[in-house]
């Protein structure tokens, strides 16, 4: 099946050479592409945490397949949701899902779903694809939408998509979808996300599983970086680097009811 664009025109441009601008506007031509395994990006309207994205990819070394984990926004389909087949269409392209490793990822983790309605009208992807057309529209993609997972279904998750990665011989970059506190001030947003991202930082899932808990931290994709960060380490990642941060109180000038977003890289 191909999956048409849920949120063109509404998170991002929806004519091919509008969206193209956009994405421009945000990247650079100027970062040093580093091989990454794992990263963390934003995504929230372009509008607003572009810039955190563009500065994602802006400075990775392209792999063959992105594994995309976000949370699910909308509450349909499976909890863990695995989309194994088809395509995804943006405006200035269409990706094409790697079936043969994410068959494989399926048959190494039986908690995911092969289902395609968690991903129908989901954004915390789809706003990913715009910045991997950018740069290659032959890069595949492997789907993955979390509702929610206990702190050891993240290990079980992330380990097993590392072993299907390792048995796979393919390159990888496991990227996790995610905004950071929610409609709190700035200052405060800045205070919370920095703890959240000290446990990113130090490579620890379960320092970042429980912060967010007991700081009620409103990070809408913890999970999936919890996920990201348990496949990194088991793929050999040993380090993180925090590429951006900013809120969204920096465009709309509203700086008591912010969005965070950050850019990480680990490898």
């Amino acid at each position: 099946m191909r999956r048409p664009p849920a949120v063109a025109g509404q998170f991002y441009y929806g004519s091919p050479a509008q969206l193209k601008g956009q994405v421009e506007q945000y990247v650079s031509s100027d970062a040093v592409k580093e091989t990454v395994i794992g990263a963390i990006s934003p995504h929230a309207g372009l509008i607003y945490s572009g810039h955190v994205a563009g500065a994602v990819y802006s400075s990775i070394s392209f792999p063959e397949t992105f594994i995309l984990l976000g949370p699910n926004h909308t509450g349909l389909g499976a909890r863990l949701s695995l989309m194994t087949s088809g395509e995804w269409e943006i405006p200035t392209g269409v990706l094409t899902v790697d079936d043969v490793l994410a068959g494989a990822i399926a048959a190494e983790v039986p908690l995911l779903s092969s289902d395609t309605g968690a991903h129908q009208f989901e954004h915390s992807l789809e706003v990913q694809l715009p910045f991997i057309a950018y740069y290659s529209v032959s890069a595949k993609i492997i789907p993955i939408a979390v509702m929610n997972a206990s702190l050891e279904e993240c290990r079980q998750v992330g380990e097993g998509i590392a072993r299907a990665v390792k048995h796979s011989g393919r390159r990888v970059v496991v990227v996790a979808s995610s905004d950071m506190s929610h409609y709190i001030s700035d200052t405060s947003a800045r205070e919370l996300d920095k703890l959240a991202l000290s446990e990113v930082l130090s490579m620890d899932p379960e320092g970042l599983y429980s912060t967010v808990l007991r700081k009620n931290i409103s990070m809408c994709g913890f999970i999936p970086a919890t996920i990201m960060l348990y496949a990194a380490k088991s793929l050999g990642a040993h380090e993180a680097r925090l590429v951006k941060y900013a809120t969204s109180g920096e465009v709309s000038g509203d700086y008591e009811h912010v969005v965070g977003y950050a850019g990480v890289v680990v490898k």
